[in-house]
């Protein structure tokens, strides 16, 4: 068979060149794309990711359904995303990553607001509901399980009756604005350890914290 029919069939070329499934992670920060979102709660997981690239010294590019960048950190290789579906369609972006970096489902961590949680507050589960957030019921209508990783980080709830979607859209009060700096890195400690450490050594850590 000639080269070029070889290379024809050969499939579309993955980002990560990791051949070991295991060592390979798909890190998945949820938000809404556009200036004005930037700093709202509900784009908590582009500000984390976004930290983490400033850590690590990345580039997001856009690529298809995304911004993707990736990093290795103690011979595990993630690839970062964020969506570029808006919130309530992000489940087929994290889908098409998954398969076309054959990352198995365990390896899978989609980071998230919760307004459950008080502010700043981690807390990273290995299944369950999507809570009533509809990026999270996108990504398990898309992938068809519940059972992957969630990272929700705590907004609080500091609205009144009807305002939900007024607060998480709305952008960090001042005293937010404040602790983030310490809590995104937090949270992008956790990432390098739910790769590093394992999911169960990561929520002993971080969860609550």
């Amino acid at each position: 068979m000639p080269s070029w029919f070889s290379k024809l069939w050969s499939g579309p070329k993955t980002i990560i060149e990791e051949t070991d499934s295991m060592k390979k992670f798909l890190v998945v920060g949820l938000g809404n794309i556009g200036p004005k979102y930037e700093n709202t709660r509900h784009n908590i997981g582009f500000k984390i990711l976004d930290k983490l690239g400033v850590e690590e010294e990345l580039t997001f590019t856009d690529a298809k359904l995304g911004a993707i960048t990736t990093f290795t950190y103690k011979g595990k290789t993630a690839l970062c995303l964020k969506p570029a579906t808006f919130m309530n369609l992000s489940g087929k972006a994290v889908r098409y990553w998954k398969e076309k970096e054959n990352i198995p489902l365990q390896n899978i961590l989609v980071i998230t607001d919760d307004i459950n949680l008080p502010f700043g507050t981690i807390r990273i589960k290995a299944k369950g509901s999507d809570g009533g957030h509809n990026g999270l019921k996108d990504v398990q209508h898309m992938l068809q399980t519940t059972k992957y990783h969630r990272f929700r980080f705590g907004v609080g709830a500091d609205f009144g009756q009807g305002r939900q979607v007024d607060y998480v859209l709305g952008e960090w009060n001042q005293a937010e604005n404040k602790a983030l700096p310490e809590r995104l890195q937090q949270a992008t400690a956790a990432i390098r350890s739910f790769m590093f450490a394992g999911p169960a050594n990561t929520m002993n850590q971080f969860n609550g914290t």
